[in-house]
């Protein structure tokens, strides 16, 4: 039940990053102190993840495979999973190991750390 929890909410951001929705989705789940660790190097605090998503094209679609879920306590869990991404530009997938952690506070689920690794 709890992976299920978890894993719509990772659709739902993906969903959110195709219909460019991703800064409002994003802006509303991450914690004020959350993270972003990318692909690319950089390191993205909450309102920067906002301000890039307001300028990002869209993706056109994604897959979530080899889901795994971690819990940590009392609250806290890691989403571990595959993730490939497309952009309609792109022919070929963005392919990465990604992790999303977790805490719940006031009653919901807040992103507090996203990390992608890609893939080769």
């Amino acid at each position: 039940m709890l992976l299920d929890e978890i894993r719509d909410l990772e659709h739902q951001g993906w969903r959110s990053l195709c219909n460019s929705t991703g800064a409002d989705f994003y802006g509303r789940i991450m914690t004020s102190d959350g993270l972003m660790l990318l692909a690319h190097g950089q390191v993205f605090n909450r309102q920067e993840v906002i301000d890039s998503l307001n300028q990002a094209p869209p993706w056109r679609g994604y897959e979530i495979s080899d889901e795994r879920l971690i819990p940590l306590g009392e609250g806290q869990v890691i989403f571990v999973y595959t993730g490939r991404a497309y952009r309609e530009s792109e022919d070929s997938a963005f392919i990465a190991v990604m992790s999303s952690t977790y805490t719940r506070r006031e009653g919901a689920w807040r992103l507090a750390l996203y990390q992608q690794t890609p893939v080769a």
